[in-house]
């Protein structure tokens, strides 16, 4: 499972906060990545680590036309568990099911570590890695650290495009919209109660 956008609450949505809050566009700030080489070239660089957070930041900015200095962390401001989402992870391991978390990164130390003994078997942070998905090593190493096969795995993303290579594995794939619906479709693959 992924988890900014997924076990958190909407990370765009927090994005376009930011962007309202800095006076930029925020649909703007929201194709960069898509359409702005530049752009594209530091978010992939952040992901897999090969840049530091400052070094991210500091580029960004200058293609934002703002300051740097705690950039990342505008970004995310409004960003938080979904406690739904994270007890039905919680639920699931305690009935026995094997967890894994397959996430692209924005620095490693955002992540609520203390939480993840309890929720995950293993644990695949693409800055950690070196690499990012949707590259299928960061599948390979979910299925690896879960300890269980691709065709009994179910991976869950809030990027169509991140499910792909899990299809191409043979795990099931759910697209996150809302816990209202990604929850159900849990409960029934894998037979068990979240809720």
């Amino acid at each position: 499972i992924d988890w900014g956008g997924v076990l958190t609450t909407n990370l765009f949505a927090s994005f376009r906060a930011f962007a309202t809050r800095s006076g930029i566009d925020p649909q703007s700030l929201m194709t960069r990545f898509r359409t702005d080489p530049s752009a594209r070239e530091l978010l992939v660089e952040l992901e897999t680590g090969a840049i530091d957070e400052s070094a991210f930041e500091h580029g960004f900015a200058a293609i934002l036309k703002i300051e740097p200095d705690g950039l990342i962390d505008g970004l995310f401001a409004d960003v938080h568990p979904d406690e739904e989402m994270v007890q039905a992870v919680r639920l699931a391991r305690r009935a026995g099911v094997r967890t894994a978390l397959v996430s692209n990164s924005w620095g490693v130390h955002r992540y609520p570590l203390d939480m993840f003994e309890e929720l995950f078997d293993g644990v695949v942070i693409s800055g950690e890695e070196g690499v990012r998905k949707p590259a299928m090593r960061m599948y390979e190493l979910g299925i690896e650290r879960a300890g269980a096969p691709a065709r009994s795995c179910v991976f869950v993303d809030d990027l169509p495009f991140n499910l792909t290579p899990a299809q191409e594995l043979g795990m099931a794939a759910i697209h996150h919209t809302s816990a209202q619906t990604t929850i159900p479709e849990l409960e029934r693959l894998l037979g068990i109660p979240l809720r």
